[in-house]
């Protein structure tokens, strides 16, 4: 399989891109292919411009400023995300990622009769999320609801295709957590990639 791995940090060192080093390491060690596209080092805008908005509804709708980005998108067959949550959601690079990339015409397309989208990411047959939380676990579940997840299992991982293999690790209470504990965190993510055959998808 071919992934796009997209990393949302703005520190070269930080735990997020040794996640995103563990997943390439793991995924290539089985074969499969990864695009990394660090947002940060890339200096993606995340801000929908005037253009984009006004036309939002055109058909088609023109992807001129992030034409780059969609072909490295339509390309891949796994789609995985590393990025922390900051107050209880996305950094704001990624949702500016989702808001510029998962657009009209590239992850879904208008039924104008029914009123609803039809899916068009259905090269994407695998989504993982590996995120990390200020808080402890109880913080973001059980006070917060666990608002990323949510979005990721209801709002943006249906836009792929029906069926789509989801899933999402986090490491919680990040300000305290160990080295033991990084590290586990690690070996765990490297098991799950493993798992992952050649069709994409997990026993």
């Amino acid at each position: 399989m071919h992934f796009l791995l997209v990393l949302a940090h703005p520190l070269q060192d930080s735990f997020a891109g040794a996640v995103a080093d563990t997943a390439t390491r793991a995924l290539e060690a089985n074969g499969h292919s990864v695009d990394r596209l660090d947002l940060y080092a890339e200096d993606f805008d995340p801000r929908l411009a005037q253009a984009e908005r006004r036309g939002y509804f055109d058909d088609p709708y023109d992807t001129t400023g992030i034409a780059p980005i969609v072909e490295r998108l339509s390309a891949a067959e796994g789609l995985i995300l590393v990025f922390p949550q900051w107050w209880f959601n996305f950094p704001a690079i990624l949702k500016g990622f989702f808001d510029r990339v998962f657009v009209p015409g590239i992850a879904f397309t208008h039924d104008a009769a029914r009123g609803r989208i039809v899916r068009k990411l259905t090269n994407i047959r695998l989504l993982h999320a590996y995120t990390t939380t200020g808080s402890p676990w109880w913080v973001a579940r059980l006070v917060m609801g666990d608002p990323v997840r949510r979005l990721m299992r209801r709002g943006i991982a249906p836009f792929c295709a029906e069926g789509v293999d989801f899933r999402m690790l986090s490491l919680h209470d990040m300000d305290r957590v160990t080295d033991a504990r990084r590290r586990a965190h690690l070996e765990r993510i490297t098991r799950r990639l493993h798992r992952v055959g050649r069709a994409g998808t997990l026993p």
